[in-house]
């Protein structure tokens, strides 16, 4: 299954929002990520059309979670981004061409149909199982426990506080 890069960075920024303690602007988190402000908006602005974060306006605005990071799945930011559509679409090319089958004879979903059917719902069923919370759990533990709360500082402007995720 391919995904667009928005659901990387989309994920990234959930995950980074964990450890921020007010809300984050769009800015922010592109300059955290070393992305441009735009793309990242863009990602953001699906990530709230889905519910997944919220914006909040004014001087001191930005993104929040609109959940806690466990209820929120790695499914649910990939249909936010890319859409909520099965990754193959079968388009009945066996009753096609000069030897193709007759629609009535057609009495089963096509094999490959089935097949890729089965493995779009493996891959969902997959990504439904892993939340931000577990993403979080272990950057803490491949980074270390000060990783996000060393990125919520970053992000919150804490002065003497560089680099980041």
């Amino acid at each position: 299954m391919k995904l667009s890069g928005g659901v990387e960075w989309a994920l990234h920024c959930c995950v980074v929002l964990t450890a921020a303690g007010d809300p984050v602007p769009a800015a922010r988190l592109a300059a955290l990520h070393d992305v441009s402000p735009s793309y990242m908006a863009k990602q953001m602005q699906a990530l709230s059309r889905a519910a997944l974060v919220h914006s909040i306006q004014g001087k001191t605005g930005g993104y929040v979670l609109t959940k806690k990071a466990e209820d929120i799945t790695l499914l649910d930011v990939v249909r936010a981004v890319d859409g909520a559509g099965p990754a193959f679409v079968c388009t009945e090319i066996r009753q096609r061409g000069p030897l193709g089958t007759p629609p009535e004879q057609c009495t089963k979903r096509c094999p490959i149909a089935r097949a890729m059917e089965a493995a779009d719902a493996a891959w969902r069923a997959s990504l439904a199982s892993v939340t931000i919370a577990d993403l979080a759990a272990s950057v803490e533990s491949d980074s270390g426990p000060e990783a996000l709360p060393r990125i919520g500082a970053w992000l919150a402007g804490s002065p003497g506080v560089d680099g980041g995720a």
